[in-house]
């Protein structure tokens, strides 16, 4: 075999070992069917928007104002404007550079008449695309601005859920406050008709301190509430970026939430999840990063040149000056670089790992969203019915005990702890509510919903 059949074998060979380097990635798609460990999940219905799922008319003001003015989410969108500005340097690196080096010097020997000598030359430099790593580096660079956009989406998300499960949150309180309000008013009677007793000889003094001890709670319940429904219309103005100010919203029950995502949970939902797309995108921002570890074993083939006008012509100073042109072609193939590059791309390879096992995590992190989401509102659902019939229970035990105290039948102490277990369970039962409610918003969100 000649030099000739060499030369062409090896460049064939050399040719054939970096075809690899051009594969793109393939994305990771499969989601275990039992991830969410909910069985019979086969509905893959995508999630309603958040204005379909979230009907209130304050509330969805409220979400505006807030997707409007969050500093986070103005960071999150800054990011993805960086994004697209390395990603657009990364498609640009395929042409040439030029540059205008304009020289210029003057110099005398022995007092003789001073050489005025300059150069105007245009440079280019020109990285010619062999072996994939401009390639590979464009496609890290879309891989790393697409995570961006997840992380947008991811924070988006997140701002839709905490103002609908803030809101909600202010609309239980109000509910609360109203129940307290109107213990109050109740307690305040009953206090009045243990002092009566007492004034009549009917009871005695401890009774009417018990009482009074038992209502001046209910009133420092009301000023807990109070102070609480201000701190949660102040964290909402944080989030909206704005000075602290009331919150408009609608009575409790005013409107209700879809509950379509109940009846059927898929898998597969949670491929739009935002974390899970953006744990896929960082997988194939690694995988590129690998490629182009790889495409650094081979050559690189650059092309530089001038072209412009100088007065100095092989030593020769003459005006005006003569076109000056000059191109170099270079092939650079790596020989020895202290194990540097190999290391390089053993790291790249285990970030790469690394970054597949985060992945799995992800997705099981997820499942277990939705799982505890679901559990969360069963549960919720089932303890409402029993809340209910406790309510309607002590309210009647309630009522008979104090109209026993009325008659002399019944002792305070009877009556106090039907009117505490009363508001307890009426508390409870708002609670219940809002439990129920924030863990449909928090399914909601688990299965990709809320976004754009």
């Amino acid at each position: 075999m000649n030099k000739k059949h060499i030369i062409v074998v090896a460049a064939v060979s050399l040719m054939l070992s970096g075809c690899g380097l051009y594969k793109k990635y393939e994305p990771q798609t499969e989601i275990p069917s039992d991830v969410t460990g909910v069985p019979n999940a086969t509905s893959a219905q995508a999630p309603l928007s958040w204005r379909e799922f979230f009907t209130d008319p304050l509330l969805q003001k409220l979400i505006e104002q807030v997707l409007a003015g969050n500093t986070d989410l103005g960071s999150a969108r800054i990011a993805v404007e960086k994004g697209e500005a390395s990603l657009k340097a990364a498609k640009l690196a395929y042409l040439p550079s030029f540059n205008i080096a304009p020289q210029g010097s003057i110099s005398s020997f022995d007092y003789s008449r001073a050489a005025k000598v300059y150069t105007l030359p245009l440079q280019m430099d020109w990285e010619i695309e062999a072996f994939g790593s401009i390639t590979n580096r464009k496609r890290a660079a879309q891989a790393s601005l697409l995570q961006a956009q997840c992380y947008e989406d991811a924070v988006y998300s997140n701002l839709v859920s905490i103002a609908s499960q803030q809101y909600a949150l202010l609309q239980v309180l109000d509910r609360q406050l109203e129940i307290l309000t109107q213990t109050d008013a109740l307690w305040n009677a009953s206090l009045e008709t243990q002092k009566s007793l007492w004034e009549n000889g009917k009871s005695y003094s401890t009774a009417v301190q018990q009482m009074e001890a038992s209502w001046l709670d209910v009133k420092t319940q009301i000023v807990d509430t109070k102070r609480y429904i201000k701190s949660i219309e102040n964290d909402l103005c944080s989030l909206m970026g704005v000075s602290p100010r009331s919150i408009e919203r609608s009575k409790w029950g005013s409107y209700t939430l879809s509950q379509q995502m109940v009846n059927g949970v898929s898998a597969q939902l949670l491929e739009r999840r935002p974390d899970i797309r953006m744990a896929n995108h960082v997988i194939e921002e690694a995988y590129y990063h690998m490629q182009t570890a790889r495409a650094a074993f081979f050559p690189t083939i650059t092309l530089s040149g001038l072209v412009g006008w100088t007065n100095n012509g092989g030593g020769a100073v003459v005006n005006p000056g003569s076109l000056l042109l000059n191109a170099i072609g270079q092939l650079a193939q790596p020989i020895f670089a202290q194990g540097k590059l190999k290391a390089n791309l053993k790291i790249t390879k285990l970030t790469l790992e690394d970054m597949k096992r985060s992945y799995v995590q992800t997705v099981i992190d997820a499942g277990n969203e939705v799982n505890e989401a679901l559990a969360d509102y069963q549960a919720s659902v089932e303890k409402q019915q029993y809340y209910e019939r406790q309510v309607e229970v002590l309210r009647q035990a309630y009522k008979g005990t104090h109209e026993l105290m009325d008659n002399g039948k019944a002792i305070y102490l009877e009556v106090l702890t039907a009117q505490e277990s009363l508001l307890s369970a009426q508390l409870s039962e708002a609670m219940n509510m809002y439990d129920r409610s924030e863990a449909l918003i928090a399914l909601y969100i688990a299965l990709g919903g809320g976004g754009k």
